[in-house]
């Protein structure tokens, strides 16, 4: 399951998360990559201890929290710290899938990932290629999306991005753990939120169909869900 939200970043707080990471010092991208993503990685990368890092980090973990649409999807137990990539002058990022296991820097826990995630940072007609490209069982999807929307997807998914050909390319990257492992589970759970939600706009969410599919979903998570 792909999905894409928009307007995770609102205007201000996009703003403030590139004064933050446009003041960083960037360094070469390879420098957190295993040894195969090493052969097609060419970006740069702010490193993950930096102040700017770890304060934009913080923005985007704040409109994460704040965000129904991708609680909803994504139904987090844990999120990885945010990074921030940046791609120029023909840079890219060769087909890969991304590691099972994520360890924290210093090694003092890891995590599952399940999901991953790009936040793009940059006005898409601000530069040039770039794509994600993200392979499924239908085909590939390209991805391009407006500064401070962001596209949801499986860490199982083979996917790229494409050489950037003019200007700069600018996004925020993570990965989450679910509270429930299994994607066709947590794609049902999703599409049932939004069935509710819908219903509940239009009968209001006292309604008794409403309550009972309601306690329905809430069952079926407490099924699903590993803590």
């Amino acid at each position: 399951m792909l999905i894409t939200m928009p307007d995770i970043l609102d205007a201000d707080a996009l703003a403030q998360v590139r004064a933050l990471t446009d003041s960083g010092e960037w360094i070469d991208g390879k420098a957190t990559s295993g040894l195969q993503a090493m052969l097609v990685k060419n970006n740069a990368q702010l490193p993950e201890s930096c102040a700017a890092a770890q304060q934009a980090g913080r923005i985007v973990l704040d409109a994460l929290a704040r965000s129904a649409s991708f609680v909803s999807a994504a139904l987090p137990l844990r999120v990885y710290p945010p990074l921030f990539n940046r791609y120029a002058g023909g840079q890219a990022y060769g087909g890969h899938i991304d590691n099972a296991v994520r360890i924290a820097s210093g090694g003092e826990w890891r995590m599952r990932s399940d999901l991953s995630a790009t936040l793009f940072l940059e006005h898409p007609d601000r530069y040039e290629g770039g794509e994600l490209v993200v392979a499924g069982p239908f085909g590939e999807q390209r991805i391009k999306l407006p500064a401070g929307q962001l596209v949801l997807y499986p860490s199982s998914s083979l996917h790229r991005v494409e050489p950037v050909t003019a200007g700069v390319r600018t996004a925020c990257v993570f990965w989450v753990q679910s509270m429930v492992r299994d994607a066709d589970a947590r794609r049902l759970l999703y599409e049932a939120d939004g069935a509710i939600q819908s219903l509940g706009a239009r009968v209001g969410q006292g309604d008794a169909a409403v309550v009972t599919l309601t306690g329905v979903y809430h069952n079926l998570l407490r099924r699903w869900a590993e803590m």
